[in-house]
């Protein structure tokens, strides 16, 4: 089996990475701290299932797929020594529980902060990296557009992280670019404010974004 991967958040964000490691060999267990919602993961995802801490403590490489109002409580409950020394991969955004106007979502960060910025700052021996925060859940797992592969924006402290998710993002059909450190998010993030527009205006849900270079 494949690199052990542990998923706190059994959303459709959750399910759908679960599905895609686990068809590419991955070990993957999928974390819930609702006991009902367990019960059924397994059956959903043919992945391993547990609480955010079982999940966090037995993976080698971590996903957090939670709504960003819950990051921070979730990784609390995962137990920062369960995290400790570990790849945490942020699918996070930090939406605010406020209605979008003119289909734009608002957040509760400014531009001189992100998420995954305070979650680093919570867990400072984990190593963050942003990724899949600005796609759909029914184009992560290979998207396709006609050949042309999308390009996923990362960014984090720890370069070692950064290759680790580059690598996995690859095998899922993404191109990559590394923007940089922690403090890029603070531009990645709001890229899903700008995914969410046509969906919210026109109802497309099925873009990517793909940076060309001249």
């Amino acid at each position: 089996m494949g690199t052990k991967i542990g998923i706190i958040g059994s959303g459709v964000v959750g399910q759908s990475l679960a599905k895609g490691f686990v068809k590419h060999g991955y070990d993957v267990t999928i974390g819930s701290n609702d006991p009902k919602k367990r019960d059924d993961l397994k059956s959903k995802t043919n992945a391993n299932v547990g609480s955010f801490e079982e999940t966090a403590k037995s993976a080698a490489l971590v996903v957090l797929a939670v709504k960003g109002e819950a990051a921070e409580a979730a990784i609390t409950s995962a137990g920062f020594a369960n995290l400790a020394g570990k790849t945490i991969i942020d699918t996070t955004n930090p939406i605010a529980d406020a209605p979008p106007v003119n289909g734009v979502l608002k957040y509760f960060t400014s531009l001189d902060d992100s998420l995954m910025e305070r979650l680093q700052k919570l867990v400072p021996e984990a190593h963050f990296v942003k990724a899949f925060n600005s796609v759909g859940n029914g184009t992560m797992v290979h998207p396709s557009y006609a050949g042309t592969r999308p390009t996923m924006f990362i960014a984090g402290n720890d370069t070692g992280a950064k290759d680790e998710v580059s690598a996995i993002l690859g095998t899922l059909g993404w191109d990559v670019e590394d923007m940089g450190t922690a403090a890029a998010a603070r531009a990645i993030e709001p890229l899903c404010m700008l995914w969410c527009i046509p969906g919210m205006r026109g109802g497309s849900w099925t873009h990517a974004f793909k940076l060309l270079r001249g």
